[in-house]
Parts: C-alpha cells; sequence; structure tokens
C-alpha cells in the first residue's frame, strides 16, 4: 500500500507564498493522474490541482494563476507552489491520485491570516 507524507504548510499572511510536498513510499507519480486536494474548516475536501503523467495540469478556477502543480519522479514528490495566497486558501491539505484510491495521509495545514 502506497503511503502519501505531506509537508510545507504553515501560517502565512495573505498574499504570501508557501510550496507544499507530497511524498511517496513508492513511485508512482509518473502512471497515474495526481491531485492536490483541500478541506476547508467545516467544508468537504475538494480537487483543486491535477497533473496527469504527461505534465498536463488543470486546476480550480479559485486557484487559478495562483497555484502551481509540478512532481520530481527522481524524488517520488508531488510539489503545490502557492503564491497570492487568500484567507479562503485556508485549508488542510492533502495529495492524492485523481481518483482518491489511496489512503489519505495526515495533510499539512495551512493557514492564511493576516
Amino acid at each position: 500500500q502506497v503511503q502519501l507524507v505531506e509537508s510545507g504548510g504553515g501560517l502565512v499572511q495573505p498574499g504570501g507564498s508557501l510550496r507544499l510536498s507530497c511524498v511517496a513510499s513508492r513511485s508512482i507519480f509518473g502512471l497515474n493522474d495526481m491531485g492536490w486536494y483541500r478541506q476547508p474548516p467545516g467544508k468537504q475536501r475538494e480537487l483543486v490541482a491535477k497533473l496527469t503523467p504527461g505534465m498536463s495540469t488543470s486546476y480550480t478556477d479559485s486557484v487559478k494563476g495562483r497555484f502551481t502543480i509540478s512532481r520530481d519522479n527522481a524524488k517520488n514528490t508531488l510539489y503545490l507552489q502557492m503564491n497570492g495566497l487568500k484567507l479562503e486558501d485556508t485549508a488542510v491539505y492533502y495529495c492524492n491520485n485523481a481518483w482518491a484510491t489511496i489512503a489519505w495521509g495526515q495533510g499539512t495545514q495551512v493557514t492564511v491570516s493576516s
């Protein structure tokens, strides 16, 4: 069973940046559509960014132009570069495949606050 470990979250002011990382216990990113999800307080988890094996990307409208998903196959690591952070980006962020069939990791908390 693949294990996913997210990191890189923290407290940041509006307009700031963070880079999240997700390390997988084995090589999967080049074989599956992968995604970053987030779960704001009291809300459902949503997919915010997706990356295909062919390096095509897609984003939910609320993060387009601000977030960038990428990966490093050699390091079994998926990244989410987040720029221009807004209060509404506050959430726990997770990675998973596009169908969310891998056991969820612990996530990483992103808090945007002034």
